[in-house]
């Protein structure tokens, strides 16, 4: 058995949808969360537990889970500014997170320059 916790330190799925569907900012104080070892923990109760904290580590860790003699918990350290929500959402939903990120979200500057990128990345011809 192997469990993948996306850690993130925030409450995520309940950040993102208030701010695409009510239109309202993230509230730090409640959607927070301390960081907490998982993969250390699970290795305290006799898992195995594997950190995963880059993208060139999540082959490797994958393998090793897969090969793991005892149930796994993968640990893989996420950027809570990458949306949960799927990558095509109603003008509605945009139209609130805009909202959301107008009223002066935390993660404002970071969300709206990381978005830009993605997009310009997108429309880019990729190179081989």
């Amino acid at each position: 058995m192997i469990v993948l916790v996306l850690n993130n330190r925030d409450l995520n799925q309940v950040t993102w949808e208030q701010r695409a569907m009510a239109g309202d900012p993230k509230f730090d104080a409640a959607q927070g969360l301390p960081d907490f070892p998982y993969a250390a923990y699970a290795e305290l109760i006799g898992l195995r537990g594997i950190r995963v904290e880059s993208p060139d580590e999540v082959g490797p860790a994958w393998d090793a889970a897969l090969s793991a003699d005892r149930p796994v918990v993968i640990e893989a350290v996420t950027d809570p500014e990458i949306a949960s929500l799927p990558p095509h959402i109603t003008f509605d939903q945009a139209k609130s997170l805009t909202s959301a990120l107008l009223k002066r979200d935390s993660a404002s500057l970071n969300i709206i320059r990381r978005s830009f990128r993605e997009k310009v990345q997108e429309l880019l011809p990729h190179r081989a």
